[in-house]
């Protein structure tokens, strides 16, 4: 009975067999494992042996945030990048994007936001005087031309009727006519009598009503200077008052000095805002967002953050294909837009510091992001997100950027760049 019960000699020599090639294959994927590795430790070795000593965290000196102007990004270790904005009626100068190097230095140029001068384009008509304002600019009218470009005949202040009253002549007799209204945009008129003729006039902001030379209607400055060629007596709202006007401005933006023009309030920086300690606030044209970052769940994959808008994988265990195939770090985003940008126009890049593999590609994820986005490479180790067509705000769009490394068209790692981008319903 116990003879029968064991395996032959050949049965034992088929499974050593089996044993031996499954250890063979097992011995050839290590040996292939470690020479990759070896590869890679190599070309991490030679890239950090030309690198100048630095302190272990070291990174680039803070930006200043350019007067006039926005300074989108607070990371600053090589490899991250700072991006610039200029406020309303302030056009860039130097760096639009500044990218952290390894040697501790900025590239690029400090940006400075300069007051774009308004006088250039002569907006001023019919030999008006211009002069440059922030954000603006002011033209004093010729004689005989009002408005905010001059572009309007002077109204009519005074009315000359024939007086039917006995007058000597050659008498300069002078006599008043004021007249009570209650309404305040009405005033009475200023009359005089000089040789039998009567004149009156009006204050400032005011126009003789119709006829009746008597009173004084108040000029709708709102209406009479709407659409002038060089643009609205006010950026957002004009308000008419008796004898003149006044700006008004939405919520989340203050009336510039020249009282016409808007100028967004960073309730970020002030701490008017409602944001938690767990919540990035994020300062946008005419408000805020609160936002929070977490790391994304993938099976087999865990990430830790390794800053308050990165997400960096946890090491792999062995044989796992889905945690090598999830991306390597996850970083996220946010800007702020007007209204109806000007398209097409670059709104952020990704590059790589330094590459390992001998291939880098770029691609839009998702379909969320293709109707107003697309994705180009300005060259080998940069790859840029293009906005393709003007957006109305208000609304948030969303992209995510995908840079993938490969050596010999073998995937070596993925990094994701989720990008969220705040449109102000205005168009300043």
């Amino acid at each position: 009975m116990l003879a029968q019960d064991c395996p032959s000699k050949q049965d034992l020599q088929n499974s050593i067999q089996q044993a031996h090639k499954l250890l063979s294959a097992q011995e050839a994927s290590y040996l292939q494992s470690l020479r990759t590795l070896r590869k890679k430790l190599n070309l991490l070795h030679n890239s950090v042996a030309r690198l100048p000593a630095k302190a272990k965290n070291s990174t680039c000196p803070n930006l200043d945030t350019p007067v006039n102007g926005k300074k989108l990004g607070k990371i600053l270790f090589p490899g991250h990048e700072v991006h610039f904005l200029c406020d309303v009626g302030f056009e860039l100068e130097g760096s639009e994007t500044r990218q952290c190097k390894d040697s501790l230095s900025w590239s690029g140029q400090q940006p400075v936001c300069k007051d774009i001068d308004e006088c250039l384009s002569s907006p001023c008509a019919n030999g008006g005087t211009c002069t440059d304002e922030v954000n603006g600019f002011s033209c004093v009218c010729a004689k005989g031309w009002a408005g905010p470009d001059c572009q309007a005949p002077t109204p009519t202040f005074f009315v000359t009727t024939a007086n039917t009253s006995p007058v000597s002549a050659g008498a300069a007799a002078a006599s008043s006519f004021p007249l009570t209204h209650t309404s305040a945009f009405t005033r009475p008129s200023r009359c005089s009598q000089v040789q039998g003729t009567t004149h009156c006039t009006c204050e400032p902001g005011f126009t003789i009503s119709g006829r009746d030379n008597s009173v004084c209607t108040d000029i709708d400055e709102c209406k009479l200077f709407h659409n002038g060629q060089a643009g609205r007596l006010c950026l957002h709202t004009c308000v008419n008052t008796a004898g003149g006007y006044r700006c008004t401005c939405p919520a989340g933006y203050n009336v510039t000095r020249d009282g016409r023009n808007c100028k967004d309030i960073d309730e970020c920086s002030t701490r008017q805002n409602n944001c938690t300690h767990e919540q990035l606030c994020i300062n946008t044209y005419g408000g805020f967002q609160c936002v929070k970052v977490e790391c994304p769940q993938i099976r087999n994959a865990t990430y830790v953050k390794t800053s308050s808008v990165r997400c960096e994988r946890n090491p792999c265990l062995v044989d796992s294909r889905t945690c090598s195939q999830a991306p390597n770090s996850v970083s996220f985003h946010y800007m702020s837009v007007v209204s109806n940008l000007s398209a097409p126009r670059v709104m952020f890049r990704v590059s790589a510091v330094r590459m390992i593999g001998d291939t880098l590609r770029f691609a839009l994820l998702g379909s969320r992001g293709r109707r107003h986005f697309t994705v180009q490479r300005s060259d080998r180790q940069t790859g840029e997100l293009l906005l393709t067509s003007p957006v109305q705000g208000p609304t948030t769009l969303d992209a995510e950027v995908e840079m993938s490394e490969l050596e010999r068209r073998e995937l070596l790692g993925r990094y994701i760049t989720k990008i969220t981008i705040f449109v102000s319903p205005y168009e300043f």
